[in-house]
């Protein structure tokens, strides 16, 4: 068999090829890899097509959060009708909450199964970033995995980005594995972090690629900003637990592997796990590698990291681009189906560590809605992670916009993680630590450690109030403080915090 040519086309011709209506799944983990040329040349399409009277709206799937010309500029062109499995842009979110468009939140270990099971139905196209293809179908990714194999396996037809920005050799980095069905699969093979159970690309049969779209592009992620004070306390209170662990034997001398979402407190609990002298280096098994990481693996405190995505700012990614005799050893790429497996998650009994929106007197744990209503991201791998981890932490600051909300309350407004996944509860205020306590302590514990002074009287208060039982509530005021905020603009009105 002659080997398989592939027609090139402009961003504009593969756009045309994506009909109105169809469930497209793009590469991307955050920025990391997400689909650039196409998803603009689709904004560009759809606002033709509006203007002209027509509709033109897609169902979308991505890994999780996409790069800005993927969510942002085609929800700003009202050409997202559905979108699994997470998000994070502001033009997209505000046409979730006001109904406009609809939104699947979902735990991301469980997509990749679901697409390929057909759950949602066919999987009409995939647009997806590489670096090359070959004539016989091999697909080397940039700089994530995500859930771009199953996406090249399961779509009736796909195009592919070739972006020559990115370095060939990310191929090093990268170990991909799409798993069969749950009643066909073995254990997955993976019991230290930097185990390699796959392969170095992904796999497409030529036949469905319709074409390659030429890019030369970074993926622009954006900086976070400088850790504050806030973060800087939670992150002390953090390595202070996880150091009286170590001490008493319930974490071993070599430490555990660590896994951190993405956000300001992440970053400053992973360099105060890196600066201070009695933690030793670790490794670290996440779905996101962040600046941060970089660095503390440049130092020596983290030996190594098994990720999904490499959401590096661009000066970061170039330096790891140009030193991959120094990191190809030391980062594995994975699918998100894998870095986020429950299987592999427990086996490797990691510390998790992830952003809690508010919390419950009883911790029971939101991370998705303000209010009970309003969405913000979405659950991502939080879940997966929180709920089979070995010592899993979710932090937050006490209080959000200036004081205005408190992130501890009577009951969740939304509940993504129950009273039974929770263990380890931080803020700048404090440390809760809930194993083995019963409600009543439970809700003690977090109030006195984690709640912001200026609001602790309100939640005991509320305890004294409420009927007796396993768990105390008063159901006429539970939600009295978000009622609050919806109606006044502050969950306690007129108050003022420090």
């Amino acid at each position: 068999m002659a080997p398989h040519r592939f027609a090139t086309l402009t961003a504009d011709e593969a756009a045309a090829l994506i009909p109105d209506g169809a469930l497209v799944g793009f590469s991307g983990f955050t920025p990391a890899g997400s689909a650039k040329a196409v998803p603009r040349a689709l904004t560009a399409r759809a606002r033709a097509l509006h203007a002209r009277g027509e509709s033109y709206r897609l169902r979308v799937l991505a890994g999780a959060s996409t790069g800005k010309a993927l969510d942002e500029e085609l929800a700003g062109a009202d050409a997202i009708a559905w979108r699994a499995p997470y998000q994070s842009s502001p033009a997209l979110r505000a046409q979730v909450n006001a109904g406009r468009a609809r939104f699947v939140d979902m735990h991301l270990s469980s997509v990749p199964q679901m697409v390929a099971a057909g759950e949602f139905g066919p999987l009409d196209v995939a647009v997806v970033e590489c670096t090359e293809v070959t004539p016989d179908g091999r697909v080397y990714l940039t700089s994530s995995v995500g859930a771009s194999p199953t996406w090249l396996q399961c779509a009736q037809r796909v195009v592919l980005e070739v972006n020559r920005w990115h370095a060939p050799r990310l191929r090093e980095l990268t170990d991909v594995v799409v798993l069969p069905p749950p009643h066909h699969r073995s254990p997955i093979a993976i019991a230290h972090p930097m185990d390699r159970i796959g392969w170095p690309y992904a796999a497409v049969d030529p036949r469905k690629v319709v074409g390659v779209v030429e890019t030369d592009e970074p993926d622009g992620v954006p900086a976070f900003d400088a850790t504050d004070g806030t973060s800087e306390r939670i992150a002390g209170h953090v390595v202070r637990f996880l150091l009286g662990e170590l001490r008493a034997g319930r974490i071993p001398r070599e430490f555990l592997p660590v896994q951190a979402g993405v956000g300001n407190v992440a970053n400053a609990v992973l360099r105060a796990l890196g600066s201070d002298p009695d933690v030793p280096p670790f490794w670290m098994y996440s779905e996101v590698l962040q600046d941060a990481v970089l660095e503390l693996m440049d130092e020596g405190k983290i030996l190594g990291a098994s990720t999904t995505a490499l959401t590096l700012t661009d000066p970061a990614m170039a330096r790891l681009s140009s030193d991959l005799d120094r990191y190809a050893s030391r980062v594995v790429l994975r699918p998100q189906e894998v870095s986020n497996h429950p299987e592999v998650i427990r086996r490797l009994a990691l510390i998790s560590l992830n952003a809690a929106l508010e919390v419950d007197v009883y911790g029971h744990v939101n991370s998705t809605h303000v209010a009970g209503t309003q969405l913000v991201n979405g659950i991502g791998g939080s879940g997966d992670f929180a709920r089979n981890a070995a010592v899993p932490i979710f932090v937050a600051p006490s209080t959000a916009k200036g004081g205005r909300i408190s992130t501890i309350v009577p009951m969740c407004s939304h509940v993504d993680h129950n009273e039974h996944s929770t263990r380890v509860i931080v803020t700048e205020q404090g440390l809760a630590d809930l194993r083995g306590l019963g409600p009543d302590e439970r809700a003690a514990a977090i109030i006195e450690s984690c709640a912001h002074p200026a609001y602790r009287d309100y939640l005991l208060r509320y305890l004294e109030r409420a009927r007796v039982g396993h768990l105390r509530h008063d159901l006429r005021t539970c939600f009295e403080l978000h009622l609050n905020l919806v109606e006044h603009g502050a969950m306690l009105p007129g108050l003022r915090v420090e």
